[in-house]
């Protein structure tokens, strides 16, 4: 092979690798977004039943096709304080079984022989998934067909990858240069900085896998470039551990560096002890030869499923010490000063916008319940004069004033360029009016405590204080509705809250009425009588603008 030939089949080989990354991102966004609800369900089951938290991230990974995001989904999840270090621990241990599906797929589609090519076949998937795509008519049909597309352009890489290492291969000067490099540490080193230059251990095993089948490497070289790639994988992980302000989300991605090393140096040593009793005779490649004979694609991809398999199953009874290593070696930080942050959101979730949208939504409903806890501790305040709760008003308008920035720009990124269904992007565009209302009614709640304060030693009636509890007992009735419907995603005015709307609406008409009346009466001081019409103006806002959570033109109509 002269040097203009060798140029070429690089640049042949890289081609390969595009097509097929651009397969594999093709394939987990859309399928991401087919699986949206059933990844939701997933999550809600996450308990501290070890089986189920693997079984979770196992699914949650052939769902996503990518074990570092589901790792990143679990760092997430920690720092936002939905899930334990326990369960994130499971969650990651079952992404590791995961995505070795894919590696499964690459062998299955090598197992043609010369009258049926598997590898041709799945690759048409691509046309058919396209044409899926432009006829359909259904959305979740044509993320279906997308699905397909990714698929085959997943196996259309790989057979461009095959055909440059086939050529490699018939170079007697690479392949001897290749078979050379025997050194178990060199080749482990070597999968793990490939695999963190292209942030993909399934590129890095299935390239592995082409390589074995085309006789360009050995079944032993290819376990540990698979070894490597299965420790180069962790970055992803530690950049996102690291990203984040928890120190729980630290620990999580130790955990999975701590559990892939580990697992690698068990097989190194294992394999060199069973080289050195048997002179030489015996290796896991040896083993996995004999295993599958003339299957050199499925020995790498079977080593790969059962190592990851064995190795959950040998640190599964340990999580906990594996939680409590993690512990000692990261400490708890010093308490810090309170200031506002998320609850339920955390940027690293923006990597799986099916969970993200789903965890906005916890963000917002908090949210709301910071802005009904103002609302209510201004309606005391009018009602006692007594301002003694006044810094936690403050505290919580400033929250309210981060969430409302804040988390704004947070849904501006998750629709930036993320493949969501279209449930789930309708909900999404219709949170920036309800982030505003939100903001809306803790203002309101902030005027009602001025107007509280202007009214000086000037106090209501019994009469008026009664009233204002009325209304404010309805408007905590139409929040308890309104907030139930919302997460549940009923979002439309039914006969209960069109009841209670028109009930408010018609006591603070009723309000107004007596408030002439009582001014004509001179029951109400200059200071009073302007508080008040104030009071019943804000209130009846506030049940307004609750109303708009439901009823934002009915969720952007429909």
């Amino acid at each position: 092979m002269d040097n203009t030939n060798f140029l070429y089949e690089i640049l042949h080989l890289f081609a390969g690798i595009g097509i097929f990354l651009t397969g594999c991102e093709i394939m987990s966004s859309n399928l991401e977004a087919v699986c949206s609800d059933r990844l939701k369900e997933l999550l809600a089951k996450v308990s501290n039943n070890k089986i189920v938290g693997v079984l979770i991230g196992t699914l949650a990974t052939i769902a996503i096709s990518s074990s570092g995001a589901t790792t990143v989904m679990a760092i997430g999840f920690v720092n936002a304080n939905i899930i334990t270090l326990n369960q994130a621990a499971t969650i990651i241990f079952g992404g590791e079984i995961g995505t070795t599906l894919t590696g499964q797929l690459v062998a299955l589609g090598m197992m043609g022989n010369s009258e049926i090519d598997l590898n041709f076949l799945f690759s048409s998937l691509a046309g058919f998934g396209v044409f899926i795509t432009m006829f359909a008519k259904k959305e979740k049909v044509k993320l279906l067909g997308s699905v397909l597309t990714g698929i085959g352009l997943l196996f259309a890489g790989l057979d461009v990858m095959s055909g440059a290492m086939s050529e490699f291969s018939r170079s007697p000067v690479l392949k001897d240069a290749i078979a050379s490099v025997n050194s178990s540490l060199l080749l482990i080193i070597f999968g793990a900085i490939l695999t963190a230059l292209i942030q993909s251990s399934t590129a890095i095993t299935s390239i592995s896998i082409s390589m074995v089948a085309v006789g360009l490497i050995t079944i032993s070289q290819g376990i540990y470039l698979t070894l490597g790639a299965n420790v180069g994988t962790c970055l992803t992980g530690m950049l996102a551990g690291m990203k984040s302000d928890g120190v729980n989300a630290k620990r999580t991605s130790l955990m999975q560096l701590i559990f892939n090393i580990g697992g690698v140096i068990l097989v190194y040593v294992i394999d060199m002890i069973m080289k050195l009793l048997s002179g030489g005779t015996l290796s896991f490649g040896i083993i996995f030869e004999n295993m599958f004979p003339g299957l050199p694609h499925t020995q790498l991809a079977m080593f790969h499923t059962i190592f990851n398999i064995t190795s959950v199953i040998i640190v599964l009874p340990l999580t906990e010490k594996l939680v409590d290593l993690t512990k000692r070696i990261i400490k708890d930080e010093p308490p810090k000063e309170k200031k506002e942050r998320f609850y339920f959101v955390d940027s690293n979730i923006l990597s799986t916008p099916s969970i993200a949208v789903e965890q906005i939504k916890h963000e917002i409903v908090h949210m709301a319940n910071i802005a009904m806890q103002n609302f209510n501790i201004a309606v005391d305040m009018i009602k006692t004069l007594n301002f003694d709760r006044q810094e936690e008003l403050d505290d919580n308008e400033a929250e309210l004033n981060f969430l409302n920035k804040e988390l704004v720009e947070l849904i501006i990124k998750l629709g930036q360029g993320q493949k969501m269904n279209k449930k789930d992007n309708r909900y999404l565009s219709s949170t920036y009016k309800t982030i505003a209302d939100l903001e809306r009614i803790g203002d309101y709640a902030i005027n009602l405590s001025t107007y509280g304060r202007n009214l000086g030693e000037d106090r209501f009636s019994e009469e008026i204080i009664n009233e204002l509890e009325v209304m404010r007992n309805m408007i905590n009735r139409l929040y308890m509705i309104i907030i139930e419907s919302y997460k549940n995603d009923k979002r439309k005015i039914t006969k209960q809250i069109k009841d209670l709307r028109d009930n408010i609406l018609g006591l603070s008409n009723l309000m107004v009425k007596i408030y002439i009346r009582r001014l004509n009466e001179n029951e109400l001081t200059t200071v009073s009588s302007g508080e008040y019409l104030k009071i019943c103006n804000d209130m009846r806002r506030v049940s307004e603008h609750l109303i708009n959570l439901i009823d934002t033109d009915y969720i952007l109509n429909h």
